[in-house]
C-alpha cells in the first residue's frame, strides 16, 4: 500500500518517475485484488444472499426492471412514432437488451457507491484490498443481469432476432460495460467516503440519467446533431452497439438510419467503439489509481 510521504512526493517527481510510480501502484492494486479473489467471491455471494433473503419474488426481481424499462420504451416509441420519427433497428429486442444493460449499470453504481460505508466494520478493523467491496457489489448485480440475459436470450427467436456474426460483438460490449461500471463504482465509492452527499448526487443522476442515455430511444430519433451529442455519453456506444449487433449490423461499418421524414442520420461510426473503450479502460486505470492511493486514509473518515 502507498504511504503519505510517497504520495506527497509524486508531484515533485519528474514525469517519467511519476508515470513509473503510477504503473507500479496499478500493478500493486491489481496484484492485491487477484490475491484476494476468494474474498471477492465470498463477499459477492454474501451480497447475493442478502439481496434475495426473504424475497417473495425471488429471481423475478432480476427481470422486473428490464420489463418495466421495455414498457416505458414502448410508450415513448408510440409517442415519437406519431411525430414521424423512425424506430430504428432492433425493435423490442433492442430495447429489452438496453434495458438490461441500464439495469446492471444503475444497480451496480447504486450499491457500489455505498459499499464502503455499508461495510464500515470491515474497513475500520482489518486490512484487505478495499477495492473488493465495490467490485463485490458489481458481481452481485451481475448475477441479476445474468438471469435477465438468459431470459432474453430464450425470447430472442420469438422477437425476430436471427443468429448472425454480428452477435459476436455482444461479449465485447459486455466487457466494456462491466469495465466502465467498475471504474465508476470504484471512483464514486471512494468519493462518497470523503463527501457523504455524493450518494445523493448519484441517486439523482441515476434517476434522470435514463433520459440522457439511449435506453428508451435511439440517437437517430434526435436528428443528426442530437445523435452526435447523445453518443458523447460513454454508455451510449455500449448500449447502441448491443442494439445494432442484435439487428445484425457489423459494428466495424458505419450505419445511416433514415427517419420517416426522409432525414438521414448517422447512427453509428466504428470509432464509437474506441471512444467507449477509452472511457472504460482509461477510466478504470484512473479510478483504481486514485482508490489505491487514498485507501490508507479510509478508516479516518468512517
Amino acid at each position: 500500500m502507498s504511504h503519505p510521504e510517497a504520495t506527497g512526493s509524486l508531484a515533485a517527481a519528474p514525469p517519467s518517475a511519476a508515470r513509473l510510480r503510477a504503473w507500479s501502484s496499478l500493478a500493486e492494486a491489481t496484484r492485491e485484488i487477484w490475491q484476494s479473489r476468494e474474498l471477492l467471491y465470498q463477499l459477492t455471494l454474501r451480497d447475493i444472499r442478502i439481496r434475495y433473503k426473504q424475497a417473495v419474488m425471488g429471481f423475478g426481481w432480476a427481470i422486473l426492471m428490464p420489463i418495466m424499462i421495455v414498457g416505458a420504451g414502448l410508450i415513448v416509441r408510440l409517442v415519437l412514432t406519431t411525430t414521424g420519427v423512425t424506430n430504428g433497428s432492433g425493435g423490442l429486442a433492442g430495447t429489452a437488451a438496453k434495458g438490461i444493460c441500464w439495469s446492471f449499470f444503475s444497480g451496480a453504481i447504486g450499491f457500489g457507491t455505498a459499499s464502503l460505508i455499508a461495510n464500515v466494520n470491515l474497513v475500520s478493523k482489518i486490512y484487505f484490498p478495499r477495492e473488493v467491496l465495490p467490485l463485490a457489489a458489481i458481481g452481485a448485480q451481475g448475477f441479476d443481469t445474468t438471469i435477465a440475459s438468459i431470459a432474453l436470450a430464450i425470447a430472442l427467436p420469438f422477437l425476430g432476432i436471427v443468429v448472425s456474426p454480428a452477435l459476436l460483438w455482444i461479449p465485447v460490449l459486455a466487457l466494456l460495460l462491466v469495465t466502465f461500471t467498475s471504474a465508476a463504482a470504484l471512483f464514486l465509492s471512494c468519493a462518497n467516503l470523503f463527501l457523504r452527499d455524493v450518494k445523493y448526487i448519484v441517486q439523482l443522476l441515476l434517476t434522470f440519467g435514463i433520459f440522457f442515455t439511449p435506453v428508451l430511444i435511439e440517437p437517430s430519433m434526435l436528428g443528426p446533431l442530437g445523435a452526435k451529442l447523445c453518443m458523447l455519453n460513454p454508455l451510449a456506444p455500449m448500449l447502441e452497439g448491443v442494439r445494432l449487433a442484435l439487428a445484425g449490423h457489423d459494428l466495424l461499418q458505419p450505419l445511416v438510419e433514415v427517419t420517416t421524414k426522409g432525414v438521414s442520420v448517422l447512427a453509428w461510426q466504428p470509432w464509437y467503439l474506441l471512444y467507449a473503450a477509452g472511457w472504460a479502460f482509461g477510466g478504470l486505470a484512473v479510478a483504481l489509481l486514485i482508490f489505491h492511493r487514498l485507501e490508507f486514509t479510509f478508516a479516518e473518515y468512517l
